[in-house]
């Protein structure tokens, strides 16, 4: 450790640590936070982001199972389907096959590469349209590598239009694919759970196919999800899982979309605990009162289904989050306008609703262009409820520690705040309440015992921390080996 002799002063009592091993006078500052602050004004920045990624965290409440996978991941559970029947095909090039704004059947932008394809599909086109495409598995080392940066938000001058416009096009029949989100889902539990996350609620859509192409029914994919959750890895993660679904709140036909989630949720409520509206804010079709009478008629017939909903997460000022506060959510995603409505806001401090934070996304999509706009800070320390999630990390490169560095490091946090926020994660979250005890008993003690470890020799918990980090934080902060 490169730390040097400090000294503690309070009441007029010095206490000495020797930080060549960080041990740490417990009795002085027992009930204090100067020990973190003392650790943070000492600590390189490995040091920090191992001592967070070491950190018990309670709950990942914004989370978009398709959006949740690596790339690598993608590709890795792609080839694995073979055995099934099911091989995919990529878009690498442009024979001009079509005439010019002709749509392909899939309903995918004809000059968009890397557009994924099903086996049962790629059949279907003619032989112009086949000479595009080539199989996931013959790809050369540089279209292989153009396929993965095509699904993350990692190139100079990407934003949001290069993530809403064309992330999820390109990944489109892979998506479709139950048993490659089955696998990403229970990935994202084992890494999780190495990060010391105890609770996720995750967006997953009950769609699945066969290999001949036919779709296979809602009950039937969440059977195998099921399953899925009942083998060793997954269990043994030690992360419970709770499912939202996901509803695209600008298609033509979201309201009737609505009403048929309203009625799967009902069915499957052991594990469906949400519905969130997803999809950008920016396209006025998917405005929250749009969804207020299908919502009141829900509301009649079904009782206490929870409503995650994005909300404020758009340039300009609206009221967008209190125009989804009225449809009944309590819980918001992203918020980031908030301050523009001061009475939507003045509402929700102190209040029963929630914010999920999700700072490496803003920055990534533009809604702020330095951690210096983020109101984050403001309404973490105004008692607005926040708590702080990944969004879609694996296109983000990221995982929860980043969000947690990313919050200490850019906003000054205090021990009491950090361990705020993982506390709302859990206080927040849609668990039924045996559940919700359960998780934030559990959670009090590790993280109390924790505290006690890290008062006594931080050191100590920096040395047994194995992080592991991603591009987000290798780029923005030079966090690239441990």
């Amino acid at each position: 450790m490169s730390f040097s002799v400090a000294y503690y002063v309070k009441k007029h009592m010095f206490c000495f640590f020797v930080f060549a091993g960080l041990g740490i006078c417990s009795q002085a500052i027992a009930n204090t936070d100067d020990w973190f602050e003392l650790f943070k004004k000492n600590a390189t920045d490995k040091e920090l982001y191992s001592f967070l990624y070491a950190m018990p965290k309670g709950g990942d409440l914004h989370n978009h199972l398709s959006g949740a996978a690596f790339p690598e991941w993608w590709y890795e559970f792609a080839l694995a389907q073979k055995s099934r029947g099911f091989t995919y095909y990529t878009k690498v090039k442009i024979n001009n096959c079509k005439p010019y704004g002709a749509p392909e059947f899939t309903g995918n932008p004809y000059l968009l590469m890397f557009v994924n394809l099903q086996n049962t599909n790629y059949d279907k086109l003619s032989d112009c349209e086949k000479s595009e495409y080539v199989a996931l598995d013959k790809l050369t080392n540089e279209q292989k590598k153009g396929w993965l940066n095509s699904l993350r938000l990692n190139g100079k001058g990407e934003g949001r239009d290069e993530f809403f416009q064309t992330h999820w096009q390109r990944m489109n029949d892979l998506f479709l694919n139950h048993e490659i989100q089955a696998e990403i889902l229970v990935r994202n539990m084992v890494l999780f759970g190495a990060e010391g996350l105890s609770y996720l609620e995750m967006d997953v859509t009950p769609v699945g196919v066969n290999a001949d192409g036919s779709f296979i029914d809602p009950e039937s994919v969440l059977a195998y999800y099921k399953k899925r959750l009942q083998e060793d890895d997954a269990i043994n993660s030690g992360v419970t899982v709770r499912f939202h679904y996901a509803l695209l709140r600008f298609a033509p036909n979201a309201e009737a979309e609505l009403e048929k989630m309203y009625r799967f949720v009902d069915r499957h409520r052991d594990i469906y605990v949400a519905i969130d509206m997803v999809g950008r804010e920016d396209n006025d079709k998917g405005h929250p009162l749009r969804f207020l009478p299908t919502l009141r008629k829900m509301r009649s017939q079904y009782p206490d289904i929870e409503l995650s909903i994005h909300a404020g997460e758009v340039d300009e000022p609206n009221h967008h989050i209190r125009n989804t506060l009225l449809l009944g959510a309590n819980r918001i995603g992203h918020g980031v306008n908030l301050l523009s409505d001061p009475d939507t806001f003045l509402l929700m401090r102190h209040g029963p609703y929630m914010v999920e934070v999700n700072l490496i996304s803003n920055l990534l999509l533009e809604y702020v262009s330095d951690y210096s706009e983020h109101i984050f800070p403001e309404l973490l320390r105004t008692e607005v409820p926040v708590a702080l999630s990944t969004d879609d990390r694996g296109m983000f490169d990221s995982n929860i520690t980043d969000e947690f560095f990313v919050a200490v490091k850019e906003f000054n946090l205090s021990w009491s705040e950090v361990k705020k926020l993982n506390m709302n994660s859990l206080s927040y979250g849609f668990m039924n309440d045996v559940v919700k005890s359960r998780l934030l008993g559990s959670y009090e003690k590790r993280i109390d015992a924790f505290e006690n470890v890290a008062k006594k020799d931080v050191g100590n918990v920096i040395k047994g921390s194995q992080p592991v980090s991603y591009a987000f934080t290798c780029n923005r902060y030079d966090l690239c080996d441990f």
